[in-house]
């Protein structure tokens, strides 16, 4: 990355991720992703390990494993910020899911801003976007703008690029991990600024 127009703060917060856990100086990431909570519900994510309700087991379980981060919701990290973003980098989850509204539409919507990341000491900043969705333009516009704003605070970029599509299932076959259809998906997110793009690949 030495060679993008990423700023300095960016290329050491990188570092920082890199350097961090079992996994640091190996070029290997480890991230411990707990921001299901939102769409699927703490109940659902949680109940069968209630100690994770309370979100400082989160980060604990996150260092005790040796990981490189920890990913979670605004709500989660903010909570236990002062006493863990030192400890272990944070990466701060922007946009959810969400299941209570009826119907469901699953889109994308902003729960957390870049700023609020940035001021509890988070090293990083994640966002889903659903490409091939009828929201999908919408969610491309926000997060180019967020990321943008993240690399001006020097807060490393990671993008869930997932596929979301009636039309991309044809004849009983799912193409969504198909490796015209990521791959363009990592395309796009590379093109708005991702520095890390987490991607559903298929198994061939």
């Amino acid at each position: 990355m030495v060679d993008n127009n990423r700023p300095p703060a960016v290329l050491r917060n990188m570092q920082t991720l890199y350097n961090t856990g079992r996994l640091g100086g190996t070029g290997y990431l480890s991230i411990l992703p707990v921001d299901q909570g939102v769409e699927h519900s703490a109940g659902a994510s949680f109940a069968a390990n209630p100690l994770y309700f309370d979100p400082k087991n989160i980060v604990e379980l996150a260092i005790e494993a040796g990981c490189n981060c920890v990913a979670s919701t605004y709500g989660v990290l903010a909570s236990v910020s002062r006493r863990y973003a030192h400890r272990i980098p944070f990466l701060v989850k922007l946009n959810h899911n969400e299941t209570l509204s009826y119907p469901t539409e699953y889109d994308q919507t902003l729960y957390a801003s870049v700023e609020q990341a940035f001021n509890m000491g988070a090293v990083a900043v994640g966002a889903t976007i659903y490409f091939g969705s009828e929201q999908s333009r919408r969610q491309i516009e926000e997060i180019s703008a967020a990321f943008e704003r993240a690399h001006e605070l020097g807060l490393v970029t990671v993008l869930w690029a997932y596929l979301r599509n009636s039309a991309f299932k044809k004849d009983g076959v799912d193409y969504h991990v198909s490796a015209d259809l990521t791959g363009q998906a990592n395309h796009l997110a590379a093109t708005i600024g991702a520095d890390i793009v987490k991607a559903k690949n298929g198994g061939e």
